[in-house]
């Protein structure tokens, strides 16, 4: 099978390959193996089906589709989902973030070139001022924007019609998300980790689509390390593809997989140099914690908001930290992974030894 020829270096390893922002090349691949429509979507199943019965109302009414909130660790797909929405819509899709959105008339301007029953994205949606998101509240319920024209004595408040849209929103933090907000999304739904077994459906999707020769094994080891995400799946898929072109004749193979990805010092869990600096910080620094975020985040020279949105989830999820009131706790589980013991007293230590 003809192989797609890219770069032949197997990249070193840096901090954060999983879960820290994507390459520039990263991102195009990751582009490349999107899904376009709903049935080619790989899991989420109680998601996409009311979703797909969302999008078949709207259609058969000829009408825009509710407004859809979508919440979730970064990488699970919902901004692949935002544009999957709109190509089942048939709709163009208009694509913004929350932090670049500085002023009200930014979004303003958005909002009234938007054509009928088009898709308007809003990426990281918590992170919207509070001047900017009160145009978003008689838009989505009136689809007007209020607005002030003139200065001083002469000023006037004027009303502009929109075309009726669906805004699609992302975050991942909805308890940031204000009420007021919240409220006027007719859909509300949440991505989860995936399953190793659609992980891998995945991985053999991507191999697939770049014509690489991957056997059921080799994904199958890929999916397990890439800690519940996709993006993290196609990431590691081409890393693991660069040393399978330098070592192993372009084959990826479950050895093969296995040597790669502990050349880029991912462990069985997943677990990269970051996730094993946050942890084991927490337990040699603080003896197992609790420990502020904070605190944690000028320890391992990292953003706060970075290990609450993107190390934390996957480490809570697999049992390895608690988040209490009083700060990040490591778990015995964490313990035992990383071969420490937990030191009498502490609030990982087990009550009660057999």
């Amino acid at each position: 099978m003809a192989k797609r020829k890219e770069a032949l270096n197997v990249r070193p390893h840096t901090s954060g390959i999983l879960s820290g922002a994507p390459l520039d090349d990263d991102r195009q691949f990751e582009l490349s193996v999107r899904p376009r429509l709903l049935k080619d979507f790989i899991g989420q199943k109680k998601l996409k089906e009311n979703l797909a019965i969302a999008v078949e109302a709207a259609r058969s009414r000829g009408d825009a589709l509710d407004h859809v909130l979508l919440s979730g660790p970064p990488g699970l797909g919902k901004t692949t989902l935002a544009g999957i929405l709109a190509n089942e819509l048939g709709v163009r899709i208009e694509t913004t973030s929350g932090p670049v959105l500085e002023r009200a008339l930014d979004l303003s301007t958005i909002l009234s070139i938007l054509e009928l029953r088009q898709v308007l994205f809003i990426d990281e949606l918590h992170r919207l001022l509070p001047t900017v998101e009160e145009i978003l509240y008689p838009a989505l319920e009136d689809f007007k924007i209020d607005m002030i024209v003139g200065k001083g004595p002469g000023a006037r408040a004027q009303v502009y019609r929109l075309e009726r849209f669906t805004l699609v929103g992302a975050t991942t933090r909805t308890g940031l998300v204000s009420k007021p907000l919240l409220s006027r999304f007719g859909l509300v739904h949440r991505l989860d980790f995936y399953p190793a077994d659609d992980l891998q459906e995945i991985v053999t999707r991507s191999a697939r689509i770049f014509e690489l020769e991957v056997d059921a094994a080799g994904a199958e080891e890929i999916a397990r390390r890439s800690r519940g995400t996709p993006r993290v799946a196609n990431r590691l898929l081409r890393r693991v593809r660069d040393f399978a072109e330098v070592r192993a004749d372009g084959k990826i193979n479950r050895r093969v997989a296995e040597d790669a990805l502990e050349m880029l010092e991912v462990d069985s869990y997943g677990l990269d140099e970051m996730d094993r600096k946050l942890l084991l910080t927490i337990i040699d620094k603080y003896s197992g914690g609790p420990v502020g975020v904070n605190t944690l985040a000028a320890s391992v020279s990292e953003e706060a908001d970075a290990i609450e949105e993107v190390y934390e989830p996957f480490l809570i999820q697999i049992g390895f930290l608690n988040r209490t009131a009083r700060g990040r706790v490591a778990t015995e589980l964490a313990y035992k992974h990383l071969g420490r013991a937990p030191a009498p007293g502490s609030s990982s230590a087990p009550l009660f030894r057999s």
